[in-house]
């Protein structure tokens, strides 16, 4: 898949050390999820276990990527189904779009509210 290609050569480029950690657990997933899509022929059952990767930290907030995954999700199993055609491009914009709102997860996880003052 052309977009695990790409993840490949942006960590053989040689990011700094939690760029490359995140790197491998971004293409460990990848891998697994286009197994997934490569053997299993169910929808719903490969939609259900393509949840179940890891998405956020012990798939805790997985379900708050909801729509945006699923999208990736379909997107990558067309890829699949597909290489040759236009599905590949899809699958690598569905991921710009995964990885944005998963930043954004992770950093609504780590901030804490300002408190107001009262004047």
């Amino acid at each position: 898949m052309r977009l695990i290609d790409e993840l490949e050569r942006h960590l053989a480029a040689g990011p700094g050390l939690f760029r490359a950690q995140l790197l491998r657990e971004d293409l460990g997933r990848l891998r697994k999820l286009e197994e997934l899509a490569r053997a299993t022929l169910d929808a719903g059952a490969y939609r259900s276990a393509g949840r179940r990767l890891g998405w956020t930290t012990q798939d805790a907030r997985t379900g708050e990527l909801g729509q945006t995954l699923d999208r990736f999700l379909e997107a990558v199993r067309a890829a699949v189904a597909n290489p040759a055609g236009e599905a590949e491009g899809h699958a690598s914009e569905a991921w710009r779009e995964l990885t944005r709102l998963r930043l954004e997860t992770l950093v609504g996880c780590l901030s804490t509210p300002t408190p107001k003052l009262d004047d």
